[in-house]
């Protein structure tokens, strides 16, 4: 289906993430659609049924812009561990799937947005959604970083959307982080990676007890944004029950 019309990165900005309640509904049609799909996944994953994605780490080159090197000091100062390992991982996850897809991205943004989706996690507002602060910190950062305002807004736009069912069907710059993130903290779409190289991945950035520490932090997440798009998650999507039971053994 795809990611519901309308809650794109102006109304991210204008509403701090607030949804209506036609915005749920359409969430909810998005969901009937997706888990199926997440079944099946799952079960593929059971059934030792892999696919080969990957990200090839000999000799492998991140971005190293003056962007970038910014959003990995952030993100190494602000990150707890275990939500920095994430923020890496979500950006492999990403990649691979992308790559493995053929589908084009912006490498140096999806780097950025990557590290930086989560920057606001574990810090809550209240009233406004922790993807869309954190995407206004990031849209600063890289502003100050020589970023053009088109760049400035498809990082804005890529993290305040990684929380919209649907939008990771896109997997170029608007939907890479969602998919990356959703490998990680779901298990969706792992089916489609080649198992060796996750386990590599998961070595070179261990998951500290993230499943732990992602439940606390989208507990207290909705608690602060009533209206948000974690709250809608938790209550509809059971989302704490898919952390849990993602395969991950942590």
């Amino acid at each position: 289906m795809g990611a519901p019309a309308g809650m794109d990165w102006d109304w991210a900005i204008e509403t701090g993430g607030a949804l209506t309640s036609s915005q749920r509904r359409s969430l909810t049609l998005e969901l009937v659609s997706a888990v199926p799909r997440l079944v099946a996944g799952r079960v593929r994953v059971a059934l030792g049924r892999r696919g080969d994605g990957r990200v090839d780490f000999t000799d492998l080159r991140l971005p190293d812009s003056a962007l970038a090197k910014a959003a990995e000091a952030e993100a190494r100062e602000c990150l707890t561990p275990h939500v920095l390992a994430h923020s890496y991982r979500t950006y492999f996850f990403g990649r691979a799937l992308s790559e493995l897809h053929d589908v084009p991205y912006d490498d140096e943004l999806m780097y950025v947005a990557s590290l930086l989706h989560d920057l606001k996690l574990e810090h809550p507002t209240p009233g406004r959604c922790f993807a869309v602060t954190g995407a206004e910190r990031a849209v600063d950062l890289a502003a100050a970083n020589g970023a053009t305002p088109e760049q400035t807004r498809i990082v804005g736009a890529a993290i305040a959307a990684h929380l919209t069912l649907g939008v990771s069907d896109d997997l170029g710059d608007l939907g890479f982080v969602s998919a990356g993130a959703g490998v990680d903290v779901f298990g969706a779409e792992l089916a489609d990676l080649d198992p060796a190289w996750v386990t590599d991945l998961l070595a070179r950035h261990p998951r500290h007890h993230f499943k732990r520490h992602m439940i606390a932090a989208i507990t207290q997440e909705a608690g602060a944004v009533a209206h948000g798009r974690t709250r809608w998650l938790i209550t509809v999507g059971g989302f704490r029950q898919l952390v849990r039971f993602a395969p991950f053994a942590e």
